[in-house]
């Protein structure tokens, strides 16, 4: 039964994400460009600022507010439609996306189902799909600033998935054992990718499926 407050949260929490993504980043797009950012790189750094501040936050607010996943999951797929919509009509929101790709859409529906299936196959504890998305969602932005600060494009980097690790690892011993192995292998992970799949896809992946086998198979690797 969801309750008024979640109800409320979610409608705040969605708005949010609206504001990030539609007012703040591109008023943050507008000021760089004054600055004589280039656009490739101010767009990249709009991706990496609406990660942290979207998918990172409303993913650690989940835990304290929520009591199932059915609300977070549905905005997430409302996000996902929201964000593709643009790609579809040819008229892209131009301060963070590209015609290059859709990995923001893949974001959202990773979100929702990696944060849903944590839940359902934990038998109730969040941690388990919220630890994936923050590697996804504050991890991989902390790569991609370091090598947006280096190289002025979007490229892969060890340096960046260094940076990665630096914050993925002490983050992931939330869950123990395994959550430092998550997010040892979600650094490593995020060097890679085969298109069409993206690091949105293979980072919360990888990691999920490792915290999901030392439930199964190895808890006493676990702390939660």
């Amino acid at each position: 039964m969801m309750s008024v407050e979640e109800v409320t949260v979610t409608a705040l929490l969605f708005a949010w994400v609206i504001f990030v993504a539609v007012v703040m980043t591109r008023k943050l797009y507008n000021y760089m460009r004054r600055r004589n950012v280039g656009n490739s790189v101010a767009v990249y750094y709009n991706r990496k600022v609406i990660h942290i501040f979207t998918g990172g936050v409303v993913g650690v607010i989940v835990p304290y507010i929520f009591k199932t996943p059915l609300l977070p999951f549905v905005m997430a797929m409302l996000l996902a439609i929201f964000l593709y919509i643009p790609h579809r009509r040819r008229k892209l929101f131009h301060w963070f996306q590209t015609e290059e790709n859709t990995y923001e859409v893949s974001f959202c529906i990773m979100w929702g189902i990696v944060l849903t299936l944590g839940w359902m196959l934990s038998q109730g504890n969040f941690w388990f799909g919220v630890l994936p998305v923050i590697f996804m969602s504050v991890g991989d932005a902390v790569t991609g600033i370091v090598r947006n600060l280096l190289y002025k494009r979007r490229t892969k980097s060890w340096w960046g998935n260094l940076a990665m690790a630096s914050f993925s690892i002490p983050t992931g011993a939330i869950l123990g054992v395994a959550g430092i192995l998550a997010g040892t292998v979600a650094s490593f992970i995020e060097h890679f990718e085969a298109k069409p799949i993206d690091d949105n896809i293979t980072v919360p992946l990888s990691s999920f499926i490792i915290l999901m086998l030392a439930k199964f198979y190895a808890p006493w690797l676990l702390i939660l």
